[in-house]
């Protein structure tokens, strides 16, 4: 079915509004067992999704519905499916708003211009001539040159990179085309000793392939196997200072980019507000966070977000006090928020020390957890530990077992950040990151 077409039937549908995406993914996929080829395929798929806007009699409120239409479709196909979407919506009530239009992506483009935040296209069009063969490639000769051994070495490893051409399209007139590159790749390694082996999964999101950061994380990755098989119990310690300098540091700082978005804050989750500090008696670090249009080797570089917006680079929070929210048009539009759009890459910054000041005295820093969790509405986290390492001045015992638990809302008042950042695809972050008084659950076995 013709994108021109879907467009026509949606126009006279009767819907007061519509979104038509167009995704063209190009894929190369190759799936290893320790280094033999086991299978490789390419894939190329479209996929089309349509989202339907309903108001109600009265014009107050506003429902919507969506779905995927497939491109092999027939016009009539194409027609019942849009006026099964128009019936879902008329069952939604929202309050009303409108979806954006071109203008305000040129007063955005302005805006950008006058901060003197826009970049030059050159950096960010780069990535449109990427290879997916290229990044495959690099893949497949990092996975080659790790150093094996018999008691670490790879079990596996699945590749996938991917040419991503997306097309939005919307009643107001907003026609936009990007094009950006994605890959991913899913490890598992194993260790093992006389008695023990285990695995390790990994996985990494990226826009091609970062050799030197990959080959460097598997092999601190095999060191964490080895560590694994050679644990204490880990003690209990109603309050203990916890180091964190890996990707579960994400989600630290996820939490606080969630608390500054529309969405939160129209719900009441966020309590947060312009000009105003997060927290009260606040002693360590203030941290700064950026979104970000480009970010180098992510796989959310994207001009346009996902409803249209122009992407810019904007501070959000600055020194622990929030700038701007973000978020998606309906929420922005019920607080008021102009030039918004949905965060794709961002950045933390803040931290004063060094990681070797960040890692003294008596601390536990988490390696691996089974699961880590922060919860965005309450700020409590979670994770139980597989692997952490109990440092005493110098003295460090691997232990496993237990748990880490506190909450954010008390813990950021006291957390340290290293100035050295470390970047997880589209997240650039402290490299070290200290909380100060964490509770933690000893090993049952002890």
């Amino acid at each position: 079915m013709n994108i021109e077409e879907i467009k026509r039937m949606a126009a006279s549908s009767g819907a007061d509004a519509w979104e038509i995406t167009c995704r063209d993914r190009k894929d190369w996929e190759f799936y290893f067992i320790r280094h033999k080829l086991d299978q490789n395929r390419v894939v190329d798929v479209e996929h089309i999704d349509m989202k339907v806007y309903k108001k109600n009699r009265d014009q107050t409120r506003v429902g919507t519905a969506s779905a995927e239409i497939a491109p092999t479709a027939s016009a009539e196909e194409v027609k019942q499916q849009i006026a099964d979407l128009l019936y879902r919506a008329s069952l939604v009530q929202n309050p009303v708003f409108e979806l954006r239009s071109p203008g305000e992506n040129e007063s955005a483009a302005a805006l950008m211009a006058s901060e003197d935040s826009a970049r030059t296209d050159t950096e960010e069009d780069a990535q449109e001539g990427c290879s997916i063969a290229g990044a495959a490639r690099d893949f497949i000769e990092v996975m080659k040159e790790l150093p094996e051994t018999e008691e670490t070495y790879v079990n596996s490893y699945e590749i996938f990179t991917k040419e991503n051409t997306v097309r939005f399209i919307n009643s107001k007139g907003i026609d936009v085309t990007q094009k950006y590159p994605a890959s991913f790749l899913e490890v598992v390694l194993n260790a093992r000793d006389r008695e023990h082996e285990i695995e390790l999964y990994r996985s990494y999101d990226s826009g091609t392939c970062d050799r030197e950061g990959l080959k460097e994380d598997l092999i601190r990755s095999f060191r964490t196997g080895i560590d694994r098989l050679h644990t204490q119990p880990t003690p209990a310690f109603e309050s203990l200072p916890v180091v964190f300098a890996t990707p579960d540091a994400v989600s630290i700082y996820k939490y606080f980019l969630d608390n500054l978005s529309a969405g939160q804050l129209y719900m009441k989750s966020s309590q947060w507000k312009i000009g105003e500090a997060i927290a009260k008696d606040m002693e360590g670090d203030r941290l700064t966070i950026r979104s970000l249009r480009y970010l180098p080797n992510s796989s959310c570089n994207l001009k346009y977000d996902s409803e249209g917006a122009l992407v810019r680079d904007c501070v959000l929070m600055r020194d622990a006090v929030p700038e701007n929210f973000w978020g998606s048009r309906m929420y922005s539009e019920y607080l008021g928020l102009k030039n918004s759009f949905l965060v794709t890459n961002y950045s933390v910054s803040g931290g004063t020390g060094t990681p070797e000041q960040l890692r003294t005295g008596r601390y536990l820093e988490a390696a691996e957890f089974s699961d880590f969790q922060v919860d965005t509405l309450s700020g409590d986290i979670f994770g139980e530990i597989r692997l952490a390492y109990l440092h005493d001045d110098d003295k460090v015992i691997p232990v496993s077992g237990g748990s880490v638990s506190g909450n954010m809302k008390d813990l950021m008042k006291h957390m340290s950040m290293s100035r050295e950042q470390r970047q997880y695809n589209n997240a650039r972050i402290p490299a070290v990151t200290r909380f100060e008084n964490v509770t933690i659950a000893g090993d049952a076995r002890r």
